[in-house]
């Protein structure tokens, strides 16, 4: 009993002890006298990360979204198409502005104004969207081009329907050009010698017969390689207007994106280990990186890639070793000899036939199917 007794009077005291509250204590710091008083606060910090999150806010793609503009030429309106792309505009949400544009039948994406009082605000915005823009070619119009850019293809050769000094970033769009080439192919001539005549009109006869898709296909190469210029075809306006909007919604992201990662090629990953051996000017890192180069070969040890690397330190020596043989056999079995260091104890291996024949056929086939390991 009196056990039970000093067990619950322990226990009210430590129930007691924990529901005291520790008086408080100070300690000194050096950072004490640096701090400032109660009741000040530091407007530059503040200032600056309100601006800062005002700033990521406003390039948020909800945010962007509602600012953007696109802005159509009366021209376009002209076609019958025309009402299917200001339905999809109007369904999107983005503002669109009717009003005349240079180059005439084109569509051009705008942001917003910056605020004066907020330089910051909405610049990644403006700046991301001003120099982008969409023309629109008739077929017969965008053939034209194309004779003239494959007769006269060269570094000197400019883009038939833009100006040159052009600070915008175009795009071009046809609309319906597999149909209009199908329908303006000339006849075989088997059908003209028979008396069958196909009826043209003006815009027929005006329109260059002898483009036909090889043409078309050697003058996208050449707008893309000579202008960074890119060609959307589109069968209706109906793609052309889903093109349109998912244009506009990539501008509203790309702001955020930008932003979020400002590195190129976000994807790629610095670190030795993903670059690989450095090869310098004077060699160095050459004898690491063919080492590596033959250890990516299947059933290829270190040891064997020591032997190979060790004969011939690069892969220009090996080359001219092949060149320099007389037969097929001498070349496919020229690495078959060569010793491989072994541990204390094990038998003298050599590099192989196999080994060397892939190694071979690597450095010296032209053909880009050819299969190199036959196990594999």
């Amino acid at each position: 009993m009196a056990e039970e007794l000093s067990a619950t009077a322990a226990g009210r005291r430590r129930r007691r002890r924990r529901g005291q509250r520790r008086p408080p204590t100070w300690e000194i710091s050096d950072s004490d006298t640096e701090r400032a008083p109660a009741g000040e606060t530091c407007p530059v910090v503040g200032a600056a990360g309100g601006a800062g999150k005002a700033e990521a806010r406003a390039l948020r793609p909800k945010e962007a979204w509602p600012r953007l503009t696109v802005h159509v030429d009366p021209a376009i309106l002209e076609d019958a198409g025309a009402d299917i792309l200001m339905e999809a505009l109007s369904a999107l949400g983005c503002e669109y502005r009717i009003e005349p544009q240079h180059p005439a039948r084109s569509l051009q994406w705008s942001g917003p104004k910056p605020d004066p009082c907020a330089p910051n605000m909405s610049v990644g915005v403006e700046a991301g969207v001003r120099q982008e823009l969409l023309l629109l070619l008739e077929p017969g119009e965008f053939l034209q081009g194309v004779a003239q850019l494959t007769q006269t293809a060269g570094p000197a050769c400019s883009v038939p329907w833009m100006a040159s000094e052009s600070p915008t970033c175009p795009h071009l769009a046809v609309i319906g050009l597999d149909t209009y080439l199908g329908y303006h192919s000339p006849l075989p001539s088997a059908d003209l010698a028979g008396g069958m005549q196909q009826p043209q009109s003006s815009e027929e006869t005006q329109a260059p017969l002898s483009i036909g898709w090889p043409e078309v296909e050697e003058a996208l190469v050449l707008l893309q390689l000579l202008a960074d210029l890119d060609v959307l075809l589109v069968a209706s306006w109906q793609e052309l207007s889903q093109h349109v909007c998912a244009f506009t919604k990539a501008l509203a992201q790309r702001p955020t994106k930008q932003h979020r990662d400002p590195r190129a090629f976000s994807f790629c990953t610095g670190g030795r280990w993903a670059t690989g051996p450095r090869v310098a000017k004077d060699g160095s890192g050459l004898r690491r990186a063919w080492w590596r180069q033959i250890r990516q070969f299947n059933r290829v040890s270190s040891a064997v890639a020591d032997a190979v690397v060790t004969a011939f330190p690069s892969p220009r020596l090996l080359q001219q070793a092949l060149t320099a043989c007389s037969t097929e056999q001498e070349r496919l079995g020229l690495l078959a000899d060569l010793p491989v260091k072994s541990q204390e104890g094990q038998q003298p291996r050599r590099v192989g036939p196999d080994l060397s024949r892939r190694i071979c056929l690597f450095l010296t086939t032209t053909n880009p199917d050819l299969l190199l390991d036959l196990g594999s």
